[in-house]
């Protein structure tokens, strides 16, 4: 069987900038794709390693980025591979398409890897009512639980919210949100950046801000301020125009940041220079 032919690198970036969320252990094969699941099989036949992400990221500019948990195994391997590269963060948390297995157990431990040094995020956590996975009372409970593990630990807090974006930030007013709070592919439209905006929630655009059908995601882009914006790959998945279909990975992020420049006609190196700015607000100093 031949390697499937990755995405050609994209012209780089005149600054540095970062990937927000992205899920490594997927990429490099240590969760083994399913049969429903090609855009990560076709990653992973890649054979791609950590070392080899990184040193395609770096080429075109993105020099740093952070690795995102989903259940405990993933989020246990997260937190080790930060702590072995200086340029990956972790973040650790139970997806809400896996709330049923929020247990007070498995909480401990997510919360005992959260103050780790390295682990810089509390999540992917939140709402998604697309999927049925997982009932609502149980997203409910443990999105609740992860809020308080954040600002117990004082990590960020990184939401997925797919189709629940009312109940998202009715919890977050009714829990009382952390210091800091991501809108991980921020998937609303303008009017819920306007919310967001108000709130002082961060909003990170993904490759579907690129998508010709998703005038809205551009909508809310513009109403974003620079000092709430940031940018990700969600990789392997979500690439940005013209790979659709294709894996994704951090070195394609220049194609998802100079669409942004355009839509909020600024120069590329000044919103690459904030958005690495509203990192380290976000996760820390490097």
């Amino acid at each position: 069987m031949s390697t499937p032919k990755l995405p050609d690198a994209p012209k780089p970036l005149p600054a540095e900038v970062f990937d927000s969320h992205c899920h490594l252990d997927i990429m490099v094969g240590n969760r083994q794709a399913s049969s429903g699941d090609p855009v990560a099989q076709a990653a992973q036949a890649a054979r791609t390693s950590v070392e080899g992400i990184l040193d395609e990221a770096r080429a075109v500019g993105v020099t740093r980025l952070v690795t995102i948990g989903y259940d405990l195994p993933s989020s246990r391997w997260n937190a080790e591979t930060a702590a072995l590269h200086a340029d990956v963060y972790a973040g650790v948390a139970i997806h809400p398409n896996e709330a049923h297995a929020s247990t007070p157990e498995t909480l401990a431990e997510i919360e005992r890897l959260a103050r780790l040094p390295h682990v810089r995020a509390v999540g992917e956590t939140g709402l998604d009512y697309y999927r049925d996975w997982a009932s609502k009372e149980d997203q409910h409970a443990s999105f609740r639980a992860h809020i308080e593990i954040a600002k117990r630990t004082g990590k960020a807090l990184v939401i997925h919210d797919r189709e629940a974006h009312d109940d998202v930030l009715r919890v977050l007013a009714e829990e009382g949100a952390p210091d800091v709070v991501v809108f991980h592919s921020f998937s609303g439209d303008a009017e819920m950046a306007k919310r967001c905006v108000t709130a002082g929630y961060f909003m990170s655009f993904s490759g579907p801000v690129t998508y010709k059908n998703a005038a809205y995601l551009r909508e809310a882009a513009r109403v974003a301020p620079r000092e709430l914006m940031l940018v990700e790959t969600d990789a392997p998945y979500l690439p940005p125009t013209p790979h659709r279909g294709k894996p994704n990975a951090p070195y394609l992020i220049p194609l998802t940041l100079r669409c942004l420049a355009e839509v909020k006609e600024t120069d590329l190196a000044e919103l690459a220079g904030a958005v690495s700015a509203n990192g380290e607000t976000v996760f820390g100093s490097w």
